[in-house]
């Protein structure tokens, strides 16, 4: 049986299709509008699931790079210390290698190498307290201002592990150094070193035997700078990998979330198109009145 067909079903039956073909015009003019494939997950729920899923491994590749920044900081600031320190006792093995030799010295001429080195320990120290950002770099996890103490050269670090910056998911890499290890501790310190050989000069002592001492501490500055740079390179080369997988993050999340623009750009033309036609097609067939049949 077939249904008898009103002017009101007509008239619902167009306005339905003159509202569907609106919704898709203005889905397609958000689309062109925010360059996004959907605003909310409801219009594309499997799209929506996978863009959380990138948004999430973005954020934690983004958290990674965050602490490598960091990590390069602290290892850099350590480096720079370092060499400093390396400059710093190879010109006191110098000095203590003139003052060695007492015979060809004046008392004046010791006394000058005494304050120079001297000032050198007071250099070497300050290099010994850097810091980043108020924290120790040769103080480990102490929340202490300075590694060393001015005078007594105590170290004021803690013992363990030290302060590591996590850089991927499995890796983990330690972004300070010991300064115990690198400078010595209180009386057996290269700061105290420095400041005995300078007063043995001022007392007319053969200081040639310290510069065995000097080595042995210079090595240990050069060994800890060794150190760090293997540290270095392995956050460059983790920031390297972290920025690869940041690239193929965003092309992932651009692939499902952005839309071509030329291609909604036709199709919302189109769009346009089927919805003018339809207002022109609805607009002539539903003309027709009860005063147009009764004539």
């Amino acid at each position: 049986m077939i249904g008898r067909i009103t002017s009101s079903t007509m008239t619902q039956q167009s306005l339905r299709t003159l509202q569907t073909n609106l919704a898709e015009r203005e889905r397609l003019q958000n689309q062109a509008a925010s360059q996004r494939a959907f605003r909310s997950p409801s219009e594309d729920p499997a799209a929506a699931a996978t863009t959380l899923g990138v948004h999430g491994e973005q954020s934690r590749v983004a958290q990674y790079a965050r602490n490598l920044s960091d990590g390069m900081a602290w290892v850099t600031t350590v480096d720079t210390a370092l060499g400093a320190s390396t400059d710093l006792l190879n010109r006191a093995r110098d000095l203590t290698a003139q003052g060695a030799n007492s015979g060809a010295l004046s008392q004046t001429a010791r006394e000058s190498i005494a304050q120079e080195l001297e000032t050198i320990s007071a250099e070497l120290l300050a290099q010994a307290n850097t810091t980043v950002l108020g924290r120790s770099v040769f103080a480990g996890t102490s929340d202490s201002g300075a590694a060393f103490e001015p005078g007594t050269f105590t170290f004021n670090g803690s013992a363990g592990d030290g302060v590591r910056r996590r850089i991927s998911d499995n890796e983990t890499v330690r972004v300070d150094f010991d300064g115990s290890q690198a400078f010595g501790v209180g009386a057996n310190s290269a700061f105290a070193l420095l400041t005995d050989i300078a007063a043995e000069l001022r007392g007319g002592a053969n200081v040639g035997s310290r510069l065995d001492d000097i080595d042995a501490r210079l090595k240990d500055v050069v060994a800890a700078r060794g150190t760090t740079g293997a540290r270095q390179v392995q956050i460059e080369r983790a920031a390297s990998q972290n920025l690869s997988a940041s690239t193929d993050l965003e092309a992932r999340r651009a692939e499902v979330e952005n839309v071509d623009s030329l291609e909604v750009l036709v199709r919302l033309q189109s769009a346009e198109l089927v919805f003018q036609s339809a207002l022109q097609v609805t607009a002539k067939s539903l003309q027709t009145n009860l005063l147009e049949f009764l004539r």
